[in-house]
């Protein structure tokens, strides 16, 4: 199972090196094409566990000013 993350940032919110490195801590790792992150899961995630993650990747980037799209999808 992988999640994809997709960023809209404000030019007047944080750096997008800054953000990176938040979303890297979470385990995400940059993408070249079509997203900006992904994030492989060990196992295949419950529903209820995609969307605790959200809430994490969420609280990681309050105050940001970033706008974000997950979308999680199994191989």
């Amino acid at each position: 199972m992988r999640t994809f993350l997709l960023l809209q940032l404000d030019s007047e919110g944080g750096a997008y090196s800054d953000v990176a490195d938040l979303l890297e801590d979470l385990g995400f790792r940059r993408q070249d094409s079509g997203y900006d992150f992904v994030y492989d899961w060990p196992r295949p995630a419950s529903v209820r566990e995609s969307l605790e993650f959200g809430d994490r990747v969420q609280a990681a980037l309050r105050g940001q000013r970033v706008y974000f799209r997950l979308e999680s999808t199994t191989d």
